[in-house]
């Protein structure tokens, strides 16, 4: 998945949550700016920034790994 694709998400939900940018950054506890950062792909938004967000918008991130937890080192 692609900074792109996230940030549109991360919008389209937003949208449907009737929140401006400025209320999703209250609820996250983040600046303005971040939001606004992450709705356009941004690649260097901060990883806990982008959590608080997916949080407050209740989007669950799911990573996969082609590794079993037995294989690593």
């Amino acid at each position: 998945m692609t900074s792109e694709e996230i940030a549109k998400i991360i919008h389209y939900c937003r949208k449907q949550s009737g929140l401006s940018q400025q209320e999703l950054a209250r609820l996250a506890g983040i600046g303005k700016t971040a939001v606004f950062d992450i709705e356009k792909g941004k690649q260097t938004v901060q990883l806990d920034t982008l959590l608080k967000v997916l949080d407050t918008l209740n989007i669950q991130l799911r990573l996969e790994s082609p590794l079993k937890l037995g294989d690593r080192e």
